[in-house]
């Protein structure tokens, strides 16, 4: 297991196809219930460490996401008591290997690379998770700006429906579904994942060594 400073998951839990304007953007239709997948802990990273550019892929993608950091032992728990199991919110980057997730046909190689989830800088508790502004920057230009009032299911319903399914462990992590925009990044490259009332997420692309 990766332990940094700040986060130290058992799992990280990541919701697929969650923003309005994001299955407009591919034309796809809203789904009915969350969409499940797992990055592993040791994908895990923290504000200011290298995003690793493994050999494996020739595509590389972020993905801006708010995190919710889970702050007990959660199971089952419904969704006008899940407020009580949050420790707070953070910025997160679902880093992903995009050619490997269209030859797989699945998720797991794609997203579980190490690096590939860069959270931070910090977490926050007494904001309103419903109205906050998402912005990611790949070398100071706008990639992606929403706002998380555009999720089809909120973090309350979400940590609700994945309690319902595993038991949540403290400081486990759901990050939330990205926006539209998602594009390519390049070895050299800085991507900054920007939440209002967060702080911005930096981290630099570099190839592995």
């Amino acid at each position: 297991m990766h332990i940094t400073a700040l986060f130290n998951p058992s799992k990280v839990i990541a919701i697929g196809l969650n923003y309005r304007d994001h299955a407009k953007e591919f034309n796809m239709p809203i789904p009915d219930y969350p969409i499940l997948f797992l990055k592993p802990p040791t994908a895990v990273i923290e504000d200011g460490d290298d995003i690793i550019f493994p050999p494996q892929t020739q595509e590389l993608h972020y993905e801006g996401e708010l995190g919710i950091v889970i702050s007990e032992r959660a199971k089952s728990v419904p969704v006008s008591e899940a407020d009580r199991y949050i420790a707070g919110y953070t910025c997160a980057n679902d880093v992903t290997a995009r050619d490997l997730q269209r030859m797989d046909g699945q998720w797991t190689r794609a997203k579980s690379f190490d690096t590939f989830c860069p959270l931070g800088p910090r977490i926050v508790k007494d904001i309103d998770p419903g109205v906050l502004g998402i912005t990611t920057r790949v070398n100071g230009q706008v990639r992606q700006r929403s706002t998380t009032a555009n999720m089809i299911f909120n973090v309350y319903e979400l940590v609700s429906f994945v309690s319902g399914i595993m038991t949540l462990l403290p400081g486990d992590v759901i990050i939330t579904g990205t926006p539209p925009g998602v594009g390519a990044l390049n070895p050299g490259d800085t991507v900054e994942i920007d939440i209002e009332r967060i702080g911005t997420l930096k981290n630099k692309v570099r190839p592995a060594r």
